[in-house]
């Protein structure tokens, strides 16, 4: 009944899941990213944020201390705007490479190496308010979507909530100490909230990229019919198949009749494969398959053979090998050339023909 009634209950093809990822539609989590981004800024700044403070605190002497007002030429001032580049963007560069790195690695991890132009392509359907709000309120997956984003957003207050409690002693005692310390403070409050929420945010995102891939497998799935016609698409139609089989084997069968009768003789596996082979002294350096079928094809050479007298001889490893490695038109490797000289012998004795015979 399922595929009566069309229900995608089949796994998607491999053509469906490359079309889909060459459309773009790669399951992947935008939480993962921000939040995988938010906890590593907060462990990279723990390592080089005493070098940025460092440079923060020289730069600020440096415009409040006393020799600030020698600056104030435009010369002066051009020269203080560069230092100060300068030096934020030295202390700042190990921050921001390890950033990039992390956006990058978290972007591979989850879509791999991908670049897709029909992305960039404009879509003016995105645009459309009514479709917009229809996403938001007129499916029961956007409204699950939206209740998690409510519980997502209670869960990071009350953990912003916790964060701030577990240090409430030292706030409300913040104005015992002067303006240094009391920065200290405060940067290692925001300091520690944010690498809690980093962690509750990483854990939230990671269910999230788990259920945007079950996800994405649902919608790929297919009914039996798309598979069929996928299969059809990726290995060609049955019928056509079968149709250039029969005209290759009446071909070889054509050819099979032609060239069968000049054979010398005929080598069966006895009834699976049969190659037959010719040797002209005067114009070949070695025998050459003239011929060779399998099954139905060496039924035929076998009968061909019969018809027209060419010796027929059982020796299934050599019929098998030569089936195996030498194609129709080609001479024999060196490797099969003494047994096929003792056939041969044997063959020109028993009618009568007199050859010098390779060996």
């Amino acid at each position: 009944m399922a595929e009566d009634l069309g229900d995608k209950t089949e796994a998607p093809t491999p053509q469906r899941r490359t079309k889909a990822r060459e459309q773009g539609n790669i399951p992947r989590s935008q939480d993962l990213n921000a939040a995988v981004l938010l906890l590593g800024f907060m462990v990279l700044l723990d390592f080089f944020g005493k070098d940025l403070v460092r440079v923060m605190g020289e730069i600020m002497q440096s415009l409040l201390g006393p020799q600030s007002l020698s600056h104030l030429t435009s010369t002066g001032i051009q020269s203080l705007l560069l230092n100060i580049t300068l030096l934020v963007g030295r202390a700042m560069l190990p921050l921001l490479a390890g950033v990039v790195l992390l956006a990058v690695v978290i972007n591979l991890i989850q879509v791999g190496f991908f670049a897709s132009a029909q992305r960039l392509q404009p879509n003016l359907n995105a645009l459309n308010p009514v479709k917009g709000l229809g996403r938001i309120f007129g499916k029961k997956e956007a409204l699950t979507k939206t209740a998690l984003s409510a519980a997502k957003l209670v869960l990071v207050a009350w953990v912003a909530y916790r964060a701030v409690l577990d240090r409430m002693d030292t706030i409300v005692t913040i104005q015992q100490y002067d303006f240094l310390q009391i920065f200290g403070i405060g940067a290692d409050v925001v300091y520690w909230l944010a690498i809690r929420l980093g962690i509750v945010l990483v854990i939230l995102a990671i269910i999230d990229y788990v259920w945007q891939r079950r996800k994405h497998e649902r919608e790929l799935k297919m009914t039996k019919q798309e598979v069929k016609d996928d299969m059809k698409r990726m290995e060609g139609d049955p019928q056509i198949k079968a149709r250039r089989r029969d005209i290759a084997r009446q071909i070889a069968l054509r050819r099979a009749k032609q060239d069968v009768p000049t054979a010398d003789v005929v080598v069966t596996n006895p009834t699976h494969f049969a190659v037959a082979l010719k040797y002209d002294a005067d114009r070949m350096r070695a025998p050459r398959v003239v011929a060779k079928g399998a099954d139905f094809l060496a039924m035929r050479i076998r009968e061909i053979a019969a018809i027209h007298g060419i010796p027929i001889l059982e020796r299934p490893p050599l019929a098998r090998g030569l089936y195996k490695l030498v194609d129709v038109g080609q001479e024999i490797p060196e490797q099969f050339y003494t047994a096929i000289a003792e056939i041969l012998a044997y063959v020109y004795e028993l009618t009568g023909k007199h050859q010098k015979v390779a060996s």
